[in-house]
């Protein structure tokens, strides 16, 4: 196997990989797409997500007509959302729910009154650019419907904001008592991403997509343009696959890949950790939804231990406030009892590099700061289970879309950019590429994610009011 021909060569078998792939072979009958990818599919960063999704991207308000739609911040992520989310829940109705789709929305929460005129704001902005209709729930009527355990259909989209202190204690008791309003983003929830990746790779095999061993090297050109994809197999031997087009799909080395076609791919790299450990004590319902707090954290230290850890100048930051933004849910089904628990206050760019740099401070970091929202986690302080940590790079733009289309080099693209939200928008991910590459008619947001955005001087004025997408 020294040397290959292909349609198509997709560089990285990640989920946004495999998508593309899906997209071009199953749905639109290309014969000859090779997946090249150097360890086991799935296995770098798709397999370590959260695997949660959402159509929540709270908004500033357009400063002028048309901001909404390139310019703008964000109705273009609303609408790439919107649409993976409706293949995803396609797949699972195609695939008897293999993915094990649930939909029971993300859940902030605050203690600061200050903060329920921002959270109205953002899901009124959100709601205009078809996130789905704000419910406001401040005891003077209104019906709140918390979402179900299992399942997706038939349930509500938009947000619910409640501010009724009592029905806040009636649906979330388990929240901290201090906790003055709850917005219950609906159209949102989790899955299975192994069982997606997987689906539709199966099914991406079964139309005669070959997945090939190998890790890319090189990219060649002639006149202008890709013709060949050089790469190099685990015992060292090198072959090259003769194609036409080449996709950029490599996660966090879509800079290094990027760079081998002579195009700077504007991205960086965030390092994000996750931890997930056996609640036992049965403090977070299992039926409970993602539960994010949005403010401000002192981790709850104890007298002697704040003694302790001023004392040295390499932990006196613990005494200092964190950032908003830990979250959790529960994982599992049947008899697990598994939380996930991720907290991301270290987030200063970095090359990626493997096995993960772990901050040993990591765990006990992120369970005391979801304690402040859900205090019953504090009597885990003194006996925590052993908790696993793994995580992966977040790879983003500055205004933190994603990168989708061609790379500047005829036949070249790239699928890239996905930050924290890989998993949840592959769908419509991988549908955008195969539209560019096929040149078939593209979706209204589709010059949002394009690489030529950055040309645009206008573009580059705007990215002075984009906010930070909800990033978790």
């Amino acid at each position: 196997m020294s040397n290959l021909e292909a349609e198509v060569v997709i560089c990285g078998a990640g989920i946004a990989g495999i998508a593309v792939a899906y997209k071009l072979a199953v749905k639109r009958g290309v014969k000859n797409v090779v997946l090249l990818e150097q360890d086991a599919p799935l296995s770098l960063t798709s397999d370590k997500s959260t695997e949660c999704y959402r159509n929540w991207w709270p908004v500033k308000p357009p400063e002028r007509p048309g901001d909404a739609g390139t310019h703008g911040p964000d109705g273009a992520m609303i609408a790439l959302m919107n649409r993976s989310i409706e293949r995803l829940e396609q797949i699972a109705r195609e695939s008897d729910d293999r993915i094990g789709l649930g939909r029971r929305g993300y859940l902030y929460a605050t203690a600061e009154a200050g903060k329920v005129p921002v959270l109205l704001e953002a899901a009124e902005n959100a709601a205009r650019m078809g996130a789905g209709p704000l419910r406001v729930h401040d005891g003077k009527g209104g019906s709140y419907a918390p979402a179900p355990a299992h399942g997706f259909e038939g349930q509500p989209d938009g947000a619910d904001l409640i501010t009724d202190k009592a029905l806040i204690r009636r649906h979330f008791p388990y929240l901290a008592e201090d906790t003055v309003a709850v917005l219950h983003a609906r159209r949102a929830g989790w899955f299975s991403a192994q069982q997606l990746g997987m689906w539709m790779l199966e099914q991406a095999r079964a139309h005669g997509v070959r997945l090939v061993q190998g890790r890319v090297t090189g990219v060649q050109t002639t006149a202008g343009r890709v013709s060949a994809v050089e790469a190099r197999r685990e015992d060292g031997s090198a072959f090259t696959v003769r194609t036409p087009c080449f996709v950029n799909a490599a996660g966090p080395m879509q800079k290094a890949v990027g760079q081998m076609l002579g195009v700077e791919i504007p991205v960086f790299a965030e390092l994000h950790l996750k931890m997930s450990f056996p609640e036992h004590l049965g403090v977070v319902p299992r039926e409970a939804p993602m539960l994010i707090w949005a403010d401000e954290v002192r981790l709850p230290w104890s007298p002697e231990e704040q003694e302790m850890l001023a004392e040295e100048p390499s932990t006196r930051w613990l005494l200092e406030p964190f950032p908003p933004g830990v979250h959790c849910r529960p994982d599992g089904h049947g008899e697990s009892n598994t939380l996930i628990v991720l907290y991301n206050y270290h987030l200063e760019p970095l090359e990626p590099r493997f096995p993960l740099p772990i901050d040993p401070h990591y765990a006990d970091v992120a369970l005391r700061g979801m304690a402040r929202m859900i205090p019953g986690l504090g009597r885990y302080f003194e006996k925590a289970p052993k908790p696993w940590i793994d995580g992966g790079y977040y790879v983003k733009t500055r205004e933190n879309r994603p990168l989708i289309g061609p790379l500047g080099v005829e036949g070249a693209y790239v699928v890239g950019a996905l930050s924290g939200f890989g998993v949840m928008a592959a769908c419509a991910a991988g549908e955008l590429l195969a539209a560019h590459i096929l040149g078939d008619p593209l979706p209204e947001y589709a010059p949002a994610f394009s690489l030529e955005r950055y040309r645009d001087p206008e573009y580059l004025r705007a990215l002075e009011r984009f906010g930070d997408g909800a990033q978790l």
